[in-house]
């Protein structure tokens, strides 16, 4: 079938997106306001966008044409750190995706434990096994959107974080120590099943 997103509503585009873009890596974004309040959530419109040098990207949904508190939150600070989500904090960051106050702390509501970083303010959850210190570099509003539309972040990394439990030699990744988690459609995730590898032509 052919579809125009143009006669589809936001609901189809949605799910004919969300089910078909997959396996999609999951960003669990940690963020303070100028009032020092921390906030942590998970976006799965995520991935890296270059290594010279190295910048990744989220895209954070506008519903009701009002900003999360992620977003407002990078608008006014410039920064974040993203917390790389693996199997054992499915279930504290499914938790951070619910909408509560702007004054809640979700470092304290799911029991997760905030750390220092090393160059930008957010905090980073000590329990993920790779954080990446981020300064905004651009950000970009979706246009002629239906209701409230995205908004594209751009930041670079200015430090990375990897626990040594999932290093292996010359800088290469341990997948059976990491156990990522991936996002899939509705309420579907997904872990790391069978890998093969294929040779560069």
């Amino acid at each position: 079938m052919e579809f125009n997103p143009d006669n589809l509503d936001s609901k189809a585009i949605y799910k004919l997106l969300t089910g078909s873009i997959i396996p999609r890596p999951i960003a669990w974004i940690a963020t303070i306001s100028e009032d020092g309040i921390n906030n942590l959530a998970p976006f799965s419109y995520f991935n890296m966008v270059g290594d010279d040098p190295p910048h990744v990207m989220f895209s954070t949904r506008r519903d009701n044409n009002s900003n999360k508190d992620t977003l407002n939150n990078v608008l006014d600070t410039n920064q974040f750190v993203v917390n790389m989500v693996t199997e054992d904090l499915t279930e504290q960051m499914n938790r951070t995706a619910q909408a509560v106050p702007a004054e809640v702390d979700e470092f304290q509501m799911v029991g997760v434990t905030p750390i220092s970083s090393s160059i930008v303010k957010p905090m980073r959850v000590k329990e993920s096994l790779i954080q990446f210190e981020c300064e905004m570099v651009h950000h970009y509003f979706l246009e002629d959107h239906k209701q409230g539309g995205s908004c594209i972040v751009i930041g670079r990394v200015v430090r990375m974080h990897f626990d040594e439990s999932i290093l292996l030699e010359d800088y290469k990744i341990n997948m059976e120590t990491y156990k990522p988690v991936a996002r899939l459609s509705g309420s579907n995730y997904s872990k790391i099943g069978e890998v093969f590898s294929i040779k560069r032509s």
